[in-house]
């Protein structure tokens, strides 16, 4: 089983922001929200259109039954507003196309496994390995820390991971550090020049 990485590169996040908006802006929008929020794609695929109507979202996580209230990010707003404009507040946010087989019912949240596909088909593009569906919630962990390591601490209680090694090899970091390790074996050393011998 593949350890599933965080997207490392702004680039290539933008990229597969602006890959996803030309083909689907449910697509679009729930790579956002994974990006930007640092939710389980279990807990996106219940947001409803009428938690997303103000600035922040208020909610319970599925998996802990924590509360968690998380700020809207200001450059999906616009989309945002425009994709919910006709929506009921109960309607599903991300819903799915087609008919659930066991219900029948029409407007149900999207598959986990749609999430992935719709994931790896765009990191794909990008050539990125090792994508998941925790990869969306990695990707918010590693920007934010490398934006700022002092976040440690906020991620360890927003992962709800109580050592910080644990949080580190999350979302990649231990990787970076360990590849760079790597990289300096062998390196050739600068030698002191004649100068500063003296």
């Amino acid at each position: 089983m593949n350890f599933v990485q965080p997207i490392r590169d702004p680039t290539i996040i933008e990229g597969i922001k602006e890959y996803l908006k030309q083909r689907s802006m449910r697509n679009y929008l729930f790579f956002c929200f994974g990006i930007y929020s640092g939710l389980r794609v279990s807990d996106l695929r219940q947001l409803q259109a009428g938690m997303v109507r103000g600035t922040h979202v208020n909610m319970y996580e599925s998996k802990n039954k924590n509360k968690k209230r998380f700020i809207i990010h200001p450059s999906i707003r616009e989309d945002l507003d425009r994709y919910i404009a006709k929506m009921k507040d109960s309607d599903f946010l991300f819903p799915s196309r087609q008919k659930k087989k066991k219900t029948l019912k029409r407007g149900e949240p999207i598959d986990r496994s749609t999430a992935y596909k719709m994931l790896n088909e765009a990191a794909g593009k990008f050539g990125l390995k090792d994508i998941g569906c925790h990869t969306m919630r990695k990707t918010w962990g590693y920007q934010l820390y490398k934006q700022d390591p002092l976040t440690l601490a906020l991620l360890m209680e927003m992962f709800g991971h109580s050592d910080s090694s644990v949080t580190l090899r999350y979302i990649g970091i231990t990787q970076d550090m360990m590849d760079a390790a790597i990289m300096r074996l062998g390196a050739p050393q600068s030698k002191p020049s004649r100068t500063q011998i003296r």
